[in-house]
């Protein structure tokens, strides 16, 4: 895992306690440390190697995994978010429509409503006493009546129609009586 970590390959070169490590004057790209390492020899300060730091060569530097379908994830996210906001502008386009349709049946329907006050005003206006007279003695050619044409017909209001009962023979009024007989028992 850390062989193909560069930042580990340098520390390993860079190493002064490092047992293959060649000499840090022989190598040009280590002027950093070999100055930092003469400094610390000028002033005495030549750490002492402990085996904690003889170990320092066993500790692996973790390379992070490489995160398989972060692209596709993020594909599908925006994809995911473009439905979303497609959604919610197609949502207020189809709201804007039916509104703009609802304001024009509504115009329609106020235009209707004020033909209907017309026409009724123009019926009511056809429909006078005077103007009904005028048709019909100009188009039907009828007349007004005289005082000649008139007559009254007198008709009785006392008189009362009664209807006779009918004459029931002797058969029948037996069996009326028996009838009679038969509910009276039998309630």
């Amino acid at each position: 895992m850390a062989e193909n970590n560069s930042s580990y390959d340098y520390i390993l070169q860079n190493n002064p306690h490092n047992p293959n490590n060649q000499s840090n004057q022989d190598n040009p790209n280590n002027y950093y440390n070999y100055t930092n390492t003469a400094r610390a020899i000028d002033r005495e300060e030549i750490p002492v190697e402990t085996p904690e730091a003889r170990r320092a060569s066993d500790i692996n530097m973790k390379k992070s995994p490489e995160k398989k379908g972060s692209a596709i994830k993020v594909f599908f996210v925006a994809l995911l978010v473009l439905a979303m906001i497609s959604t919610v502008l197609y949502g207020n386009v189809e709201t804007n429509r039916m509104y703009r349709q609802i304001s024009e049946k509504n115009n329609i329907l106020e235009n209707a409503q004020s033909e209907n006050v017309r026409l009724k005003s123009e019926l009511e206006s056809k429909m006078t006493l005077k103007n009904i007279e005028e048709y019909a003695t100009k188009v039907l050619g009828l007349q007004k009546l005289d005082s000649s044409q008139i007559k009254y017909v007198k008709t009785q209001t006392d008189d009362i129609i009664e209807i006779p009962e009918e004459e029931s023979d002797f058969y029948t009024k037996i069996k009326n009586k028996f009838e009679g007989l038969m509910e009276y028992i039998f309630g």
